[in-house]
């Protein structure tokens, strides 16, 4: 007995939408939203419009799903060496090389042009930087290229917390460049505990992030490093933007207990624990955690204004 071809038809559709829509990796861009309406709040120093804010997250779902299809259509060599990437899209023919560029095109004109025609220009501008910054900084020139590519490549996710002020406000503010920092020196101790995890399907693909060209000792003082760098630079948000004690003591505490686990992984290290024994995963878990809770403090304190005097 053979299957109608009506039948195989309708699960194909199905099957063909989700493969489209795995190429934009809605897991990512659900942490870039994250960065997005918060910012929106403290521009307005209250509840913005609703309207704008599903504007601008519309436009950004757009933006940000373009330049993860174009890192899925250049990366699909070393995905297909990798373990936990083995079974995207491009690896495994769903969608052809032609169709998936297509489909970032499009995504890119549609993200510019909603910016542009129902945001604003400056937030349309921000957005193509964005999807040039990451398609084209950080896919085709550091990734294979620097142990320091999540560092610099990591600008593009850093575009959020400006998108969001600018939809709010027309401009680039203080407030925001500093929370563009904070998730500038953020996004390597969230990334690198993931590349010591997957060291070897990096390695195997021969992809110099740095838990591949230094010894976890090396990693785990840089993951200390940036994090004090970064719960630094949260707080620097409370003269620049005059947050008050709800901001405040999420963002130290939050903070502190991030730092701890840093230190954690670097004391593990020192011991001369290597691999998963370190438990890497633990910060990578607890970073998007820090960012989601950060980043709510920071929507949550103009409406709960508490002075610090």
């Amino acid at each position: 007995m053979t299957t109608a071809p009506a039948a195989v038809s309708a699960r194909r559709g199905p099957r063909r939408v989700g493969a489209f829509v795995a190429l934009t990796k809605p897991r990512i861009i659900e942490l870039l939203l994250v960065t997005t309406v918060p910012v929106m709040f403290l521009a307005e120093r209250g509840v913005p419009s609703l309207w704008l804010v599903v504007a601008t997250l519309a436009g950004g779902i757009l933006s940000a799903g373009a330049a993860n299809t174009f890192n899925s259509v250049y990366d699909r060599d070393i995905d297909r060496l990798m373990h936990r990437t083995s079974s995207r899209p491009m690896v495994t023919g769903e969608v052809t090389v032609r169709e998936a560029m297509l489909f970032g095109g499009v995504l890119t004109v549609a993200s510019t042009v909603w910016f542009a025609l129902v945001v604003n220009v400056l937030s349309a501008a921000l957005s193509l930087l964005a999807i040039a910054l990451y398609a084209v900084g950080y896919t085709m020139l550091l990734k294979r290229r620097t142990s320091q590519n999540i560092v610099w490549g990591g600008i593009a996710g850093c575009m959020p917390t400006l998108i969001g002020w600018s939809a709010v406000t027309g401009s680039v503010g203080w407030p925001a460049l500093v929370l563009f920092l904070v998730i500038f020196f953020w996004t390597p101790p969230h990334y690198w505990p993931l590349s010591m995890a997957f060291r070897d399907d990096y390695a195997s693909a021969e992809v110099p992030m740095l838990p591949v060209e230094k010894g976890p000792v090396t990693v785990g003082r840089q993951i200390v490093a940036y994090s004090w760098v970064m719960v630094a630079v949260s707080l620097a948000l409370v003269p620049v933007a005059s947050m008050g004690w709800l901001y405040t003591v999420v963002a130290v505490a939050s903070g502190a207990l991030f730092v701890a686990e840093a230190h954690r992984l670097l004391r593990a290290a020192r011991r001369g624990v290597t691999g998963l024994a370190l438990k890497p995963m633990r910060l990578f878990h607890y970073s998007i955690t820090y960012v989601t809770v950060v980043f709510l403090a920071v929507a949550v304190d103009p409406l709960l204004h508490l002075p610090l005097r």
